[in-house]
């Protein structure tokens, strides 16, 4: 049980991170959900063709997250990953408040998710990446 309990938080940035990117990356790719969910209106097949290209680049970014839960050798860089990810995300909404005002409170709580997630993702990587490498390479000798 103690090692389920060691999976579960040493995965939990990833997990979260699939859990709400996933599903947002299939909203940004469906012109009927993304009205519902969001203040956007796809008005052109460009702008419908970019959002379906987020949508696969969400769900591709979750995939590799999804490796580093099932396999403990991707974990690292899937961590590094979401990382890069989130805090790009996330400085770039802030960029975008800055610059342009503030947007829906949708997009407010995925700047203070995006964030956190990454500063997160960062302890999670300082808390559990050199005990699993050691771990790993013990494994595979």
């Amino acid at each position: 049980m103690k090692d389920k309990g060691n999976w579960i938080l040493r995965n939990l940035h990833l997990i979260i991170s699939i859990v709400i990117v996933a599903p947002t990356g299939i909203i940004y790719g469906s012109s009927k959900l993304l009205p519902q969910y969001l203040d956007i209106q796809a008005n052109s097949i460009d702008f419908s063709n970019l959002l379906k290209a987020i949508m696969l680049l969400y769900l591709g970014v979750s995939a590799v997250w999804g490796m580093g839960i099932w396999k403990k050798e991707y974990w690292r860089k899937a961590t590094e990953l979401n990382i890069l990810f989130m805090l790009s995300l996330g400085s770039g909404r802030l960029l975008s408040m800055i610059m342009d005002g503030p947007p829906s409170d949708g997009y407010i709580f995925g700047v203070i998710a995006e964030l956190c997630i990454g500063i997160f993702s960062i302890y999670q990587l300082r808390k559990y990446g050199t005990k699993l490498e050691k771990g790993i390479s013990k494994g595979l000798k």
